[in-house]
């Protein structure tokens, strides 16, 4: 299915008027190496290529970037406070049990404006061609890991248990995606309470089953 191209700033009723003679905002921009960068990959994200798609001239990017290099730096930063941050938050929110502190993991991977799955891995390709993306990468996942780890700590894993069951869960979840699996989402949700007990070991109570499916279904239909 084709993703949608992001609504330009001077296209969104709910944004404020652009003033001048100012057509694009930085955030449009952004958006549009964003969609480029997952939709092309990092080569086909070029000041020329933006400004048709935005339908400007390119004297507009120098107004927010110095260069290419400042538009790609900004990406990265914007990735990993979409993904990376957003995913270490939810590990910490409050949790009755082991098996709702999984379920708040998942919500990240339910909810797309919690975490990117094509830009992930848009930027993990990216990494291929540059040293610098791989540690940004590398220093993500195990900041991932950390707050994945931390989860299971909480509730009283072992430390060996608490490493190994932090891998299972991080790797399958990325895992799910880069397979890119056409499976409905009702079959996926009906698998909810056999993977929470894969993961933890656990049987979940129905509350942390049924609070999620609504979770779900309210961001999902």
């Amino acid at each position: 299915m084709t993703r949608p191209a992001p609504t330009l700033h001077r296209d969104d009723p709910g944004k404020e008027p652009l003033l001048g003679h100012v057509k694009v905002t930085r955030e449009d921009w952004l958006n549009a190496g964003r969609f480029v960068l997952i939709d092309n990959g990092v080569a086909a994200v070029k000041v020329l290529t933006l400004a048709e798609r935005l339908q400007v001239s390119r004297s507009s990017f120098y107004w927010y970037f110095k260069g290419r290099r400042d538009l790609l730096d900004a990406l990265l930063e914007d990735w990993e406070g979409r993904n990376t941050t957003q995913l270490i938050a939810h590990c910490a929110l409050p949790a009755r049990n082991i098996s709702e502190a999984v379920c708040n993991f998942f919500r990240c991977f339910v909810d797309p404006s919690k975490f990117d799955p094509g830009l992930d891995f848009a930027v993990r390709a990216w990494a291929r061609r540059e040293s610098a993306v791989r540690n940004r990468i590398d220093h993500a996942d195990a900041a991932r890991l950390s707050a994945i780890q931390d989860i299971y700590s909480r509730f009283g894993y072992d430390a060996q248990e608490t490493d190994a069951r932090s891998r299972i869960l991080y790797f399958q979840q990325l895992g799910y995606h880069a397979l890119d699996l056409m499976e409905p989402i009702d079959v996926r949700l009906s698998r909810l309470e056999g993977y929470l007990f894969g993961f933890t070991g656990v049987t979940p109570d129905r509350k942390t089953v049924d609070d999620f499916l609504t979770f779900s279904n309210r961001v999902l239909r």
